[in-house]
């Protein structure tokens, strides 16, 4: 049968009262146990945990990330009413005047 654990003797045995984490815990531990015995183990190992670690990094600045892109949206929508109210009320421009030549005298 899959998934079904073995003891000593070779037999089945069933873990009753186990839900499916609590067996998917126990058969993870028993792998870790048995690969760690392996030559080159501890380097994979120390790999795996600073890729975590690299990844709860990532993590934690994503969350950071989303937090700004919030605080972004607000701000856009602010200048957008503010740039929208400037244009309605903003003052006309009074029209260039040429400036008047300057004559020469001559001498």
């Amino acid at each position: 049968m899959a998934g079904a654990s073995t003891g000593p003797s070779g037999k089945r045995k069933d873990l009753p009262g186990k839900d499916v984490v609590g067996r998917l815990s126990d058969l993870s531990e028993d792998a870790i146990h048995r690969f760690s015995g392996a030559p080159g183990a501890d380097r994979l190992l120390g790999a795996l945990n600073v890729t975590r670690e690299r990844l709860d990094e990532l993590q934690r600045r994503l969350r950071g990330v989303d937090e700004l892109e919030k605080r972004v949206a607000v701000l856009e929508r602010k200048v957008d009413k503010l740039s929208k109210a400037g244009a309605a009320t903003a003052p006309r421009r009074a029209a260039k005047t040429k400036p008047k030549p300057t004559t020469k005298s001559v001498s």
